[in-house]
């Protein structure tokens, strides 16, 4: 969700028209898999919750924003408007695993964004308050409830449990809005770093889900004041964290040409460099570290735009290398953009393929799929 529930609920009601003219276009522009034509990556559609879209159609693919995966699981994805999480194989085929994310309030209905697999041995214990069940969350999500849940089939079965509820911190007005998650260490201290888009920080949280503070507060005193931290990424042992432009309500993002910025942080919150400023950014949030075999752009760091679809390319130091192209060497543009990840190798996909997750028809329907080199 890229509003408050309510909004959602009244967005889906009053903007149909809108969104299903937005969706028709969708469709046009982006056939299930267009044939080779010239140029260097193709798109696939794999699964989409509107039939015709993609190869598969699942219902449940609702504003899929965050992908995650162990060293060898399909991808686990967070479907934001549908509050659930539900897994694929890299061949877009699911896995009946379907994960309840639930609201502070309601054991259902919450609004994943960020996910990670947590690869510690022993921390990020979830307990379920009235079983008493505790186990460690094989994979976490955070919510634009204001909420970290994790999940063990031993405690909560086909839902995740909430272990942090920051919905009403510092006020219920003013609650936490969690755009972004990923997991680091400080020496042998193991760390949740979350990106809070309402307060403009990113909150961190020790091994007990407790919050923490760190010698450095990922501050960037040259990000212009309403720029509040978007996505967030562990990429070769530092935290890259995504700025993009708030509104009003300091909830959701408002995209336009050059809106964005990227910060690289060490994972004990210090400030280590500005990666990139504006030029082709646009409402970022989609972080990855492309593999040697990813074409033109092997070793570069890839940053989607939410706000314009498209996949801007960096070097490890942050020099601008160009965006993604099609076959007919146009960019290529998939609307409402959010998650980025490379297979693992393992049911997760083949590691030299990006998988992508979009919010398209205004965040109303879903799309998953793969952009593979072509040579």
């Amino acid at each position: 969700m890229h509003a408050h529930g309510v909004r959602r609920r009244l967005f889906g009601a009053a903007t149909g028209i809108a969104a299903a003219a937005a969706l028709l276009a969708v469709q046009a522009a982006v056939p299930v898999d267009a044939g080779i034509a010239r140029g260097s990556f193709h798109q696939t559609n794999l699964v989409s919750d509107t039939p015709g879209l993609a190869k598969f159609t699942d219902k449940n693919l609702v504003n899929p924003w965050g992908l995650s995966s162990s060293p060898t699981s399909p991808i686990w994805v967070s479907d934001n408007n549908a509050g659930v999480s539900t897994l694929y194989r890299g061949d877009g085929t699911a896995v009946p695993l379907i994960v309840a994310i639930p609201a502070p309030d309601a054991p259902t209905g919450g609004t994943p964004t960020g996910t990670v697999f947590n690869t510690t041995p022993s921390d990020f214990f979830v307990t379920d308050a009235k079983t008493g069940k505790t186990g460690k969350a094989l994979f976490l999500f955070a919510t634009e409830d204001g909420t970290i849940a994790g999940w063990n089939p031993n405690v909560g079965g086909t839902s995740a449990t909430i272990a942090v509820d920051h919905s009403a911190v510092p006020d219920t007005a003013n609650g936490a809005v969690y755009k972004g998650l990923t997991l680091g260490s400080v020496g042998s201290n193991n760390y949740l770093y979350a990106s809070n888009f309402r307060s403009g920080h990113v909150d961190v949280f020790d091994k007990n889900f407790a919050p923490a503070t760190l010698a450095g507060k990922f501050m960037d005193p040259n990000i212009p004041s309403g720029f509040a931290p978007f996505g967030i990424e562990n990429i070769g042992g530092q935290i890259f964290v995504t700025y993009a432009l708030q509104n009003a309500e300091k909830h959701d993002d408002v995209s336009g040409p050059g809106n964005g910025f990227v910060d690289v942080f060490n994972t004990d919150g210090t400030f280590a460099r500005r990666f990139a400023t504006r030029g082709t950014l646009n409402s970022p949030w989609g972080l990855a570290l492309a593999p040697s075999t990813f074409g033109n752009f092997h070793g570069d760091v890839l940053v989607g735009n939410f706000g314009d679809g498209l996949i801007n390319a960096y070097t490890p130091a942050g020099v601008f290398r160009g965006q993604l192209k099609s076959e007919t060497n146009a960019p290529i543009q998939i609307e409402g953009l959010w998650g980025l990840r490379f297979g693992n190798g393992g049911a997760g996909g083949d590691p030299s393929t990006l998988f992508f997750a979009a919010g398209i028809g205004g965040e109303q329907h879903g799309l998953f799929g793969t952009i593979q080199n072509v040579g």
